[in-house]
């Protein structure tokens, strides 16, 4: 899918992407499903010597219980600890003694565990992949030491960066009822409560074939690739436990909501947030192209307008949350010295106003088309941007040729749908406001409460 993940976006996580056939061919591939429920497919590309393996569970964030938030970004690290037959702490050490890279990341929907190799190791990391569905090493030891890295993890990357609570703060506003509401960090008291006993409940239900898809990309003779599959994952049971979905519908929002929040930073930051479709929906790619109207590029209406114009802003972005359920839309500002909060609302509430009465040009929707065309093709540029792909389209669209056909959903958005979803979607009833403010301002907040009759200059 042509979306990048908004957690690599924000966080800077990175992932490794070892070229491709650099051509916009179809993608081929194979794929087939074990006796006990795990999706395979296959795709054969002898372009370079290397193999991409990865699986995709799912499970995210939105799977936890409200007072256990946290497990599926935990388990992503827990995960790497080792199993009954590979040694704690030789999970990463054993790819890159084969001249390989790991890595793995959580969302709200999905947990994602990926090798790419040279492909004569293309066993080493089915055995591994194996070993963790099947073996993990889930004890006392291997919980306590990763408590102890999400905490840091959570503190250097949220508590202590610049904005770092911004992704929070939406989603506790945004959502009343649907799991969303939390961010896949989730709290760290609760990943202390946990028992080792929900621990191991939570890798029984969730971490079983039956909710996984394994993609295999690269340079493999398929035949020989479904043997070794064969020998590494036949015998793995079935899980047994029933897998639990959100059944939660979040209500329509009917007003806007308004929230202050202080932190550590120098500049005062405002975010627009408005809920918008789940994946696969016509109305969903016609927001994605909207969001790249008002902010990809330097001809992007918040940068010629708001930062370069009106220089109302340092840097003003524009993105889509478009999950497996109904997500957001959001645009934020970054106020530039001397700019209020309220001064910034105004100046990119007035490009969405000019959006919504006056729509877009043919110049601009050309370039929109240009760009996902563009955009499509470079993810499967990538041999892990194609497993990636192939597992997403499958797990959440039930479809793993739309890495062929998506691109399609694209070209039948007109300038008419990027208007129209401007005016149904983008409402005051259906956002949120967050003025994302310096501590400063905060104690500025309190004395003026404190003294309702003072005035100042």
């Amino acid at each position: 899918m042509r979306r990048k993940s908004i957690y690599g976006l924000l966080l800077g996580v990175g992932m490794l992407v070892a070229p491709a056939k650099q051509v916009s061919a179809k993608i081929n591939f194979t794929e087939y499903t074990l006796p006990n429920g795990l999706h395979v497919i296959l795709h054969e590309d002898h372009s370079t010597p290397i193999v991409a393996v990865s699986l995709m569970y799912h499970v995210g964030s939105k799977n936890e219980h409200p007072e256990r938030t946290g497990f599926a970004h935990f388990f992503e690290h827990l995960l790497f600890e080792g199993s009954d037959n590979i040694k704690r702490g030789e999970f990463m050490k054993l790819v890159q003694a084969a001249g390989g890279q790991l890595n793995a990341n959580t969302t709200q929907d999905r947990t994602f565990y990926y090798e790419v190799l040279p492909s004569n190791q293309l066993e080493l990391a089915l055995w591994m992949e194996s070993e963790r569905m099947l073996h993990a090493k889930i004890d006392e030891v291997g919980v306590e030491t990763q408590r102890k890295v999400v905490k840091e993890e959570k503190k250097q990357r949220y508590d202590n960066t610049p904005y770092g609570q911004l992704i929070n703060v939406i989603f506790e506003n945004a959502y009343t009822v649907y799991p969303y509401k939390w961010s896949p960090i989730g709290k760290e008291q609760y990943i202390d409560k946990a028992t080792l006993d929900e621990f191991m409940q939570f890798y029984k239900t969730f971490y079983v074939p039956n909710n996984a898809v394994m993609v295999i990309a690269g340079d493999i003779n398929p035949a020989q690739t479904k043997e070794l599959i064969a020998k590494y994952y036949n015998d793995i049971p079935k899980g047994t436990k029933a897998i639990p979905r959100p059944t939660e519908v979040e209500p329509v929002q009917t007003a806007e909501k308004r929230v202050k929040f202080y932190d550590n930073v120098q500049l005062p930051g405002v975010i627009l947030a408005y809920h918008m479709p789940k994946q696969g929906e016509h109305d969903y790619y016609a927001i994605q192209m909207l969001t790249q109207l008002m902010s990809k590029g330097k001809s992007s209406r918040f940068e010629k307008e708001v930062v370069d114009k009106q220089e109302k802003a340092v840097q003003a972005a524009a993105f889509d949350l478009g999950n497996e359920a109904p997500g957001l839309a959001i645009m934020l500002g970054i106020a530039n010295m001397g700019v209020s909060a309220d001064d910034l609302e105004k100046a990119l509430l007035a490009e969405i106003e000019k959006l919504k009465k006056d729509g877009i040009t043919d110049e601009e929707y050309n370039k929109l088309q240009n760009q996902a065309e563009s955009d499509f093709i470079e993810q499967n540029q990538k041999v892990l941007g194609v497993v990636n792909n192939l597992a997403s389209y499958y797990t959440f669209q039930g479809n793993a040729n739309l890495i062929n056909t998506e691109l399609d959903r694209y070209k039948k958005v007109t300038k008419d749908d990027i208007k129209r979803v401007a005016n149904k979607y983008f409402t005051k009833e259906n956002r949120l406001v967050v003025h994302y403010l310096p501590k400063s301002e905060e104690n500025k907040s309190k004395e003026s409460a404190n003294n309702p009759g003072k005035s100042g200059k």
